[in-house]
């Protein structure tokens, strides 16, 4: 099964890598400065989100993701993924380090990482809503969660349209399948880095920021004061230049 994507764009190739809160919709404000700025642009919905429908067996993001750029002929591509989506860029960039070129890392999630108290709050919360059927509450939840103060409420209501798809989509499944994640070896990563925290957000992402920046060969780690959990949908406005900067740095050659 091929992920639902769009390309937009010619030259080096920028692979977009959406949160589980989301879908590829959320970089919608990113896709038109990415390819003002020289990029081929690929955005793809993972398994379940968006346009991909629930996966029919066990899965592997990873595995699909790079079935999806042999598809397309991508030898070598950036990746840019926000939160779930990071912790898939981190596995393809350690399994196939020769064919990533640069990663930038919003908020990104990490296998392995024990939630505080605080997220782990979060998901009891969520749960006990989703099991007694209230699911606009559990939408309304993960709104509040995940997303920063700088959101407008346009962008507050496109994460409840993406959250509240996703819930509708993998409810109805009539089977549930479990994600093949892999714990892979981050010493192989060779890309330089980007990794984006933002002081709004759960604590975790920002203990996986610093946790990632000393381990990783070539990484750094902005801390963003104003951004919640999606400050690439926050500020826009912002986050873009940062983004276009570090692929001009890194990342100049398909």
């Amino acid at each position: 099964m091929t992920l639902s994507h769009d390309v937009a764009g010619s030259g080096p190739a920028v692979l977009l890598l959406h949160s589980t809160v989301c879908d590829r919709r959320m970089w919608d404000p990113q896709v038109p400065a990415l390819v003002g700025a020289g990029y081929q642009v690929v955005r793809c919905d993972l398994r379940g989100f968006g346009e991909t429908p629930v996966p029919d067996r066990p899965y592997s993001n990873a595995d699909d993701v790079i079935a999806l750029l042999d598809e397309l002929g991508i030898e070598r591509t950036a990746l840019i993924g926000s939160s779930g989506g990071g912790r898939v860029a981190l596995e393809i960039a350690a399994r196939r380090p020769g064919r990533i070129t640069a990663l930038a890392l919003l908020c990104t999630a990490l296998v392995g990482h024990e939630p505080g108290a605080e997220l782990r709050a979060f998901g009891d919360r969520e749960d006990a809503l989703i099991e007694a059927g209230d699911i606009a509450g559990a939408t309304d939840l993960n709104v509040e969660a995940w997303v920063g103060p700088e959101a407008d409420g346009a962008a507050r209501e496109k994460v409840r349209l993406m959250q509240r798809h996703a819930f509708d989509v993998q409810l109805a499944a009539e089977e549930e399948f479990g994600q093949i994640r892999v714990e892979a070896d981050l010493a192989a990563i060779t890309a330089p880095t980007l990794l984006v925290s933002g002081d709004h957000d759960f604590a975790d992402f920002r203990h996986i920021a610093v946790h990632l920046s000393g381990v990783l060969t070539d990484a750094r780690h902005l801390e963003l004061p104003w951004a919640g959990h999606l400050p690439s949908l926050e500020r826009p406005d912002k986050v873009n230049p940062v983004l276009v900067d570090f692929l001009r740095e890194t990342h100049t050659a398909g």
